[in-house]
């Protein structure tokens, strides 16, 4: 005879997985719509920088 247990930590997890992803969605909108060009190129220079990377 086999018994299932279903627990409320697969909907937990589902919920924690759902916000992640909207989070990231709404980076992904605020960085190719909103920021300017220029704050991009800053920033990705300078993390080239900080990482060690020469970038010219």
């Amino acid at each position: 005879m086999n018994t299932t247990v279903q627990t409320q930590t697969q909907a937990t997890t589902d919920l924690a997985s759902i916000a992640i992803v909207g989070l990231i969605g709404l980076a992904f909108i605020f960085i190719t719509g909103i920021a300017q060009a220029s704050v991009l190129h800053d920033s990705a220079h300078d993390v080239r920088h900080a990482i060690g990377f020469a970038c010219h």
